[in-house]
């Protein structure tokens, strides 16, 4: 059997690590083709070994008690003076603790939620020859498929595939998106994008800065649209459907799939009863779930929190799970920008970086557990 717990390669037992992950990757069929196989145990390149306790744990801890720890925000009541200092007082405590927030009455209507996961679902268990053309890791395409972005980097594949566009500020052709999504994923990355800036001049003013002072700093100028689906995991207490990690943007909008019984998403909160444990989030019908990237954590000097985050392997013998990740960042492409602390009384906890040069160190470690804020602390 393979260890998990060290970079891809040789191990001393002979098994070639390297060559298996290479295997599955040619198939250009992801995880979902593992699944239509007929595949009876997970593979050893998916096993997170030293994650099985961490699983163990989430499971047995009060979760029915933690999971109100995630706030439910109505947006609606910021449309009125006083009700805005309200919804900004729940942003801001939300965004200094938990780091997660959601949010209902934002806007974006119920059928294009319905429609962005359905067409996920569509184009993910279409034939694999029909996906096949979109799978790529050449990420100079706007729109591309595979099955983990870290695949050779990570200690542990995840159980998942993913359909990855660049919406914004210039998306792709129509044409150049797969038939099941073309009329959906740019209609609701454009929705989300316009809830993100509502959001973003809340941010503002929690941090009593003007309410356009976020959005003139481009933190919404580009956004990519992250389409997930999680095929049904024979051994989901062996694998994970998405490693830990905190999210390489300012601000994330994420749609969950709206079967309540699917559930998945977890958060790594600090309770005072419990300590750190894994918290669940249940999906909220018509809710979007909005949370605090590292790029927010870093130009906010430390008081928003971009707080870790996993999704368990599905547990459903027959029923895939999606979800619609929206990552609100600056211009990738062109954005030369030095993002720092902004000006504070505190002194900085980060050094200034470039929105490139921060998404270049997190794809280049993948999601190997290590916090990708900790490489631009400043010395203490």
């Amino acid at each position: 059997m393979s260890t998990t717990t060290k970079a891809p390669g040789l191990a001393s037992d002979g098994y070639d690590r390297r060559r298996e992950l290479q295997a599955f990757d040619d198939t250009k069929a992801g995880v979902k083709g593992l699944v239509d196989a007929g595949i009876t145990a997970v593979p050893a390149i998916f096993r997170h070994q030293q994650q099985q306790q961490q699983v163990t744990t989430s499971i047995s801890s009060p979760s029915s008690v933690l999971s109100c720890s995630i706030p439910v925000i109505d947006l609606s009541v910021a449309d009125e003076p006083r009700g805005r200092q309200e919804v900004v007082a729940q942003v801001k405590a939300a965004s200094e603790t938990a780091g997660f927030f959601q949010v209902v009455n934002h806007g974006v209507p119920g059928d294009l939620l319905s429609e962005m996961l359905a067409s996920v679902k569509r184009f993910n268990e279409e034939a694999a020859e029909e996906k096949r053309p979109y799978y790529t890791r050449d990420t100079g395409r706007k729109v591309r498929f595979n099955s983990n972005f870290d695949l050779f980097q990570s200690p542990a594949a995840n159980w998942r595939d993913t359909l990855f566009c660049e919406a914004a500020p210039e998306p792709p052709r129509l044409e150049e998106l797969p038939v099941a999504v073309r009329h959906a994923l740019l209609e609701y990355g454009a929705a989300a994008r316009t809830l993100a800036v509502r959001v973003l001049e809340l941010l503002s003013e929690a941090l009593g800065l003007a309410r356009d002072h976020l959005r003139e700093m481009g933190c919404v100028e580009g956004l990519s649209v992250v389409s997930n689906y999680y095929p049904p995991c024979p051994e989901p207490h062996l694998t994970l459907g998405c490693s830990s990690h905190s999210d390489p943007s300012f601000l994330t909008v994420l749609l969950q799939d709206d079967d309540h019984a699917m559930g998945g998403l977890q958060v790594l909160l600090d309770h005072p009863a419990a300590g750190a444990r894994w918290v669940d989030v249940p999906p909220l019908p018509g809710a979007l779930l909005i949370n605090i990237g590292d790029l927010l954590q870093l130009v906010s000097n430390g008081r928003f929190k971009s707080v870790e985050h996993r999704v368990v392997a599905n547990k459903s013998r027959d029923t895939p799970r999606v979800s619609v990740a929206c990552f609100c960042n600056a211009d990738i492409a062109r954005s030369t920008r030095l993002y720092g602390p902004i000006a504070s009384d505190d002194p900085p906890v980060y050094r200034s970086v470039t929105v490139p040069e921060f998404l270049a160190h997190y794809d280049k470690k993948g999601l190997d557990g290590r916090p990708t804020l900790h490489y631009f602390q400043l010395p203490k």
